[in-house]
């Protein structure tokens, strides 16, 4: 879970800094979506840099579900009796945690067809993103589907971060609380980094 985990994050560090460009207009955004495509040229041919990374990134998510759920049952299995006390012993981001992966799951299938297929963006652009992001989020659906999401992504990150952290031994008091602070604020950085985009349409910053 670690390791599919620490994979998918750093496509979402890299993916929000290139989603940052559209700031910069059309010819800085449409630029670097060329230029994935010509990533390892001429080593590669032209768009199989994305086509390498697609299915690396399904294989992490299908990992990341999978060992989600192993350890769901071995800790059902270690507690076969609940507990007596039904008082709330874990935070919002640990109850949602299940809920906000099936959410991010969806999304995925969403973003796919929505930015890169345009089954549903129809106003969209084959090969200009720019024009693609724009057309989205001028939608009141494709805003809210894009914002849930991203705070479903926010909460998942910061209470993954904290696990990973104690999983690796962060059992003092004072690790537990640096490793705490280092997730929450990665977890507002990529959050809001996200946010920024169709609050920058919604806005008029881009258009």
């Amino acid at each position: 879970m670690a390791v599919s985990g620490l994979i998918m994050l750093l496509y979402l560090v890299a993916h929000m800094i290139g989603n940052l460009k559209v700031f910069f207009g059309p010819d800085e955004m449409n630029g670097y979506g060329h230029w994935l495509r010509t990533i390892g040229e001429p080593a590669l041919h032209h768009g199989w840099f994305l086509w390498i990374m697609r299915p690396v990134l399904l294989l992490a998510l299908v990992a990341h579900a999978v060992a989600a759920y192993q350890l769901s049952r071995r800790d059902l299995a270690a507690r076969p009796v609940g507990y007596v006390h039904r008082g709330r012993r874990t935070s919002y981001a640990t109850h949602t945690m299940r809920w906000g992966g099936v959410i991010i799951g969806l999304f995925v299938i969403w973003h796919i067809l929505d930015l890169t297929t345009g089954t549903v963006n129809p106003r969209g652009e084959s090969g200009h993103p720019y024009e693609n992001i724009v057309a989205d989020f001028q939608t009141w659906y494709g805003n809210l589907i894009y914002i849930v999401a991203m705070l479903a992504v926010g909460l998942h990150i910061r209470h993954g971060f904290v696990s990973a952290a104690r999983t690796l031994g962060a059992g003092s008091r004072g690790a537990a609380r640096a490793w705490t602070i280092a997730a929450n604020a990665l977890a507002l950085i990529l959050t809001c980094g996200f946010l920024s985009v169709p609050v920058g349409v919604m806005t008029g910053i881009v258009d």
